[in-house]
């Protein structure tokens, strides 16, 4: 009786344990969320009005801006991104948002632009090998390659040189 007693104990724990197993095994396959950038309160958002607003108004309602254009127009740039990455895998984007804040010579608001995923641009490069214009030679090629045309007739320096009329006299 005693034996079957501890049969039965000794299945609950297995038991216990595969389940423990099995939910630490979960857990770590878990995605992790991320979010960078600006935190887009959408009444904030919409309440920048155009041709109402200026640039003291905006940051007072919108905080300062992720970046600030430095060319042409002084633009203000707001950007959030949310990324998820599942275990030993790179992080995705998810969904992303970019505020423009466009202001006139005086500086109200000149218009408000919302730009989301339709600007992401998804490359894939192809393995480890980026292909360029010229010649596809081999190592050896490259190595020996120029054996013989260090002064060379017509290259420039060397045995079969110009002489005179270069660029440092002579």
């Amino acid at each position: 009786m005693r034996v079957k007693g501890r049969m039965v104990l000794g299945r609950r724990v297995l038991a216990g344990a595969a389940m423990l197993g099995l939910a630490m095994l979960a857990g770590g396959c878990a995605s992790i969320r991320d979010h960078r950038g600006y935190f887009v309160d959408s009444a904030l958002v919409d309440s920048v009005q155009p041709h109402i607003d200026n640039r003291a108004s905006v940051e007072r309602t919108l905080g300062r801006p992720t970046w600030i254009s430095q060319f042409g127009t002084q633009d203000w740039y707001y950007v959030s991104v949310d990324t998820r990455q599942a275990a030993f895998r790179r992080p995705r984007t998810r969904s992303q948002m970019v505020l423009r804040v466009r202001f006139d010579d005086a500086g109200n608001v000149a218009a408000v632009d919302r730009a989301g995923m339709e600007k992401v641009a998804r490359i894939s490069p192809e393995g480890k090998i980026t292909p360029t214009l010229g010649r596809d030679r081999s190592f050896l090629q490259d190595l020996f390659g120029n054996i013989g045309a260090v002064g060379a007739p017509g290259m420039g320096g060397g045995a079969g040189a110009p002489q005179g009329g270069g660029p440092n006299g002579s």
